[in-house]
């Protein structure tokens, strides 16, 4: 028997959070020490060509399949969805932190609460917020989102910068975070999904405040 459309959706959005929070796996071989940086990023980025691939088949070859119909929502049915925009914020950031070839002053001691962010953050602001693409999302969801990314961006800015540092390091992540989280940017009528935006505004804000305070 058939969910009705509120159940139904309710179960969708549910599943997209557990796909998007399974991210958050993805720098923990780096943290167990079991893989270098370099290698996380090469990781990452051959998670791009995978989605590049699988969003080729959906909008160019028309593919259709089960798991395209619960992980995507219906504005992203003719657009690029927003799972692949997080596969290319968080690779792009974790790119920017491989000594040598990355951002100066970028290291995934940023580039780390950065991508959680987004894995673990949006999800939970998310179901605070009941929006649509284009609007803001409730004060609630903006506070959480908030507090969350704070409380990630904290053990690895504290204990890299020293209390004071490290503590307004953290918030410098987690403001734009929330920002970008909770007040799309509107580009021609589109909103720009805060997959794309919240980990490079993070990790921006972040790498900003190191390069002022420590």
């Amino acid at each position: 028997m058939p969910l009705p459309a509120a159940e139904w959706r309710a179960k969708v959005e549910f599943e997209r959070r557990l796909v998007h929070a399974s991210g958050t796996l993805f720098p923990v071989p780096y943290l167990l020490g079991w893989l270098t940086w370099t290698e996380t990023a090469a990781i990452l980025a051959l998670g791009v060509a995978v989605v590049g691939l699988l969003e080729f088949l959906r909008l160019v070859v028309g593919l259709d399949h089960a798991v395209y119909r619960h992980l995507t929502r219906e504005y992203e049915s003719d657009s690029v969805a927003g799972y692949a925009m997080y596969q290319v914020s968080t690779a792009s950031v974790a790119a920017a932190a491989v000594p040598a070839l990355g951002v100066p002053g970028m290291t995934p001691t940023l580039a780390v609460p950065a991508i959680w962010m987004v894995s673990l953050g949006d999800p939970v602001s998310g179901a605070l917020g009941d929006n649509d693409a284009t609007e803001s999302k409730r004060p609630v969801a903006w506070i959480a989102m908030f507090l969350v990314s704070l409380a990630l961006a904290l053990p690895f800015t504290v204990p890299a910068f020293g209390t004071a540092t490290g503590v307004a390091v953290a918030l410098s992540g987690a403001v734009p975070a929330a920002v970008a989280d909770g007040l799309p940017p509107i580009i021609r009528g589109v909103a720009v999904d805060d997959n794309l935006t919240i980990p490079p505004a993070a990790a921006g804000g972040m790498l900003l405040a190191v390069a002022v305070l420590a």
